[in-house]
């Protein structure tokens, strides 16, 4: 199978990421440059509770294969592994690059690699370069509509977000991914490698490309199990269309297919294993639900989306009207509708079944852009207006359309941090703190302290938190109230010690995001010691004969 790429095509390409990542880079310029005095930037500006569990592995991986879990105080066996997290902390490990260099480095490799292997994904479809950049201006830039909740909320909804899922969803989004959540850009460079090769093994008949299909389905196990889903609903749907059209058994296909599954069937059988087999895990899982983030209802597709997703439709009704159904029409209306289908899988992590699902949106409207949007403006405005023509404005008009939600949420990047407040920002003292801990203490040693600076103690001391996230900490809630109750002024000490004992508490913190739930100062119990103080902040040291005589 023969696609030709131009190198112009590739310059394209990668101008266009080199810009996308320029852009995207600027926020955490602006969080370095305008950092308060006497606080620290953290590197991150999104979604912290996930970005300090993916902090505590790349920590944790830095010394060991398998990790145990930092995020909740209740012993447990290394028993976790994920690929990506243990490279880049090996490559921190090996080059002395702290975790914000590390993060900007993966972030530009998402997006250089996810905008490559968009292209030849695309380009396998398409032999025309105006549907290969149609589309793939859509998967760079499309946000749907959630600019209109934003004018809705500083009009008529009195400063409140209605439905902010529908602008703050990021699988859907690639430029969002690119600001923040580069993992998800990685995933799904992956996703487009596995597809493309299985295509390839379709129409060149080759069980040695499935098998290379395979290989990269494994390696993307390691990281995003969950995507295997994808994977396999693609390319059983796809066989069993194949089958029912020609009425005859594809054999080599099948076999292909197999040896594709069982190379890459690995990781998923481990994932299913931790998370049903193991206690701690399995609540892990369970406590997905805490989020309480679903995909949205089928109709506020349309609103995630936006334009490609109507253009999107639009082309699928053409196709079913004109029935002519190449392998390549067939291979993207697969995926498209297995996609969908799996948005809506009974699982609590069903959004992330988002990611990559707008590739094959964007090829469908791609499609009908070219073939009926652009031929229209052409019949209409048959002239150029000022030095552009029909097909520049319509493309023009189409990138107008798709990003003004991806500006908002770049422009808001900026207004969060200038606040220069938790969790973006962390006062000197408790980044001392947390690195005097690292230094001092015992690895399997638990740290109590507020939330927000519990996001941060695996990461920054390399100790377990007491309560450091929504779902890697079991019974967060149940944690959440004992720490609140710990710090408030009304708390009993009798609940203080309980808490202390049933989960072997090593160290207290106290600084102002603890001072801020109810002013209790850790100085008031007679089991505690100051070991270290900087600034506002100090690190009390539990000890075990006086905590052991208090009364309970």
């Amino acid at each position: 199978m023969n696609v030709i790429i131009t190198r112009k095509e590739y310059r394209f390409v990668f101008l266009v990421a080199a810009a996308i990542l320029l852009v995207t880079s600027l926020p955490y310029i602006f969080g370095y440059v305008a950092v308060p005095e006497g606080k620290q930037f953290t590197g991150l500006m999104q979604d912290v509770p996930d970005h300090g569990q993916y902090l505590a592995w790349w920590r944790s991986f830095q010394s060991d294969i398998l990790v145990n879990n930092k995020l909740t105080p209740e012993p447990n066996a290394p028993m976790f592994f994920n690929l990506l997290w243990f490279l880049l902390g090996r490559f921190s490990l090996l080059t002395g690059t702290g975790y914000p260099l590390a993060y900007q480095i993966l972030r530009f490799v998402a997006g250089f690699s996810l905008f490559w292997a968009v292209y030849r994904l695309i380009a396998l479809f398409f032999a025309d370069q105006a549907r290969r950049r149609a589309a793939f201006w859509m998967v760079s830039l499309a946000a749907g509509f959630g600019w209109i909740l934003i004018v809705l909320k500083y009009t008529l909804a009195g400063g409140e977000t209605i439905a902010p899922l529908l602008i703050f969803t990021a699988e859907p989004n690639y430029f969002l991914c690119l600001l923040g959540f580069p993992h998800f850009a990685l995933a799904a460079t992956f996703i487009c490698l596995v597809l493309e090769f299985i295509f390839r093994g379709w129409k060149e008949n080759s069980i040695g490309r499935m098998a290379a299909a395979g290989g990269i389905a494994f390696v993307m196990g390691w990281m995003h199990a969950y995507d295997l889903l994808i994977i396999y609903g693609v390319t059983g749907i796809f066989f069993l269309a194949q089958w029912i059209r020609s009425r005859k058994f594809p054999l080599r296909f099948f076999w292909g297919a197999a040896v594709m599954a069982v190379l890459s069937v690995a990781p998923a059988l481990y994932s299913y294993l931790l998370t049903s087999l193991d206690p701690l895990w399995k609540e892990v899982l369970a406590q997905f639900a805490n989020a309480g983030v679903y995909t949205p209802m089928p109709p506020l597709l349309f609103f995630l989306f936006g334009v490609p997703l109507f253009l999107a439709v639009w082309a699928l009704v053409v196709w079913f009207r004109e029935k002519h159904w190449s392998d390549e029409r067939l291979f993207i209306a697969v995926w498209f509708f297995v996609g969908f289908g799996l948005l809506y899988i009974p699982t609590d992590f069903q959004i992330h079944m988002l990611n990559s699902w707008q590739i094959p949106v964007a090829i469908l409207a791609a499609d009908v852009m070219v073939a009926k949007v652009i031929p229209a403006l052409e019949r209409r405005f048959s002239r150029p207006l000022l030095g552009m023509s029909a097909a520049r404005w319509g493309m023009a008009a189409l990138i107008l359309l798709i990003i003004p939600t991806n500006l908002y949420l770049f422009a808001w990047r900026f207004i969060e941090l200038a606040r220069g407040e938790y969790p973006y920002y962390l006062e000197n003292g408790y980044v001392e703190a947390l690195e005097w801990l690292g230094q001092h203490g015992d690895p399997d040693s638990v740290v109590l302290s507020s939330l927000t600076i519990g996001q941060y103690v695996p990461a920054l001391s390399g100790m377990t938190a007491y309560l450091a996230h929504w779902a890697n900490t079991v019974d967060y809630y149940g944690k959440e109230q004992d720490v609140n109750a710990f710090y408030s002024s009304q708390g009993q000490d009798s609940a203080r010690v309980s808490i202390a004992r049933e989960f072997g508490v090593d160290y207290v913190v106290y600084g102002p995001a603890e001072e801020a739930l109810g002013s209790f100062s850790p100085e008031e119990i007679g089991w505690v010691t100051p070991v270290f103080t900087s600034g506002p902040v100090t690190v009390y040291q539990v000890s075990p004969e006086r905590l052991a005589e208090a009364q309970p």
